[in-house]
């Protein structure tokens, strides 16, 4: 998960993650279309926010990439949403940033805290 694609994979993911079970539990109908007419915005928040942290350089890092892409990912995707017409009530915009909050940081850190080299205990 170190290389950037991974990461970049991994935070889509999570974005997809959100859209499919925010559908889900709203009984959202559409098939497909109506799944990439959620997606769309996040996914391209979620871009955004991993070019303008540059995060191919600290992919798995917390700080800059990992905020900039949970942030860019809320904020640009709601500024989408209202663009394409679709809502973006408060308690929503709550929800997302705590979801994504949770996912695209949270990946990370558990990445870094299963990454960590392990010691080894002194022979006997």
């Amino acid at each position: 998960m170190r290389s950037a694609a991974g990461a970049a994979a991994a935070d889509l993911g999570c974005a997809a993650l959100f859209v499919v079970i925010g559908r889900a539990n709203h009984h959202a109908g559409g098939g497909a279309d109506g799944l990439w007419d959620t997606f769309w915005p996040f996914a391209a928040g979620t871009v955004a926010g991993l070019l303008v942290t540059r995060w191919w350089r600290r992919p798995v890092a917390l700080l800059p990439t990992g905020v900039g892409v949970w942030l860019g990912t809320v904020a640009l995707g709601m500024i989408l949403r209202v663009l394409a017409g679709q809502g973006t009530a408060f308690a929503f915009i709550l929800v997302a940033l705590a979801f994504l909050g949770l996912f695209q940081l949270g990946w990370r850190l558990l990445w870094q805290r299963l990454a960590k080299p392990r010691r080894r205990a002194p022979a006997a």
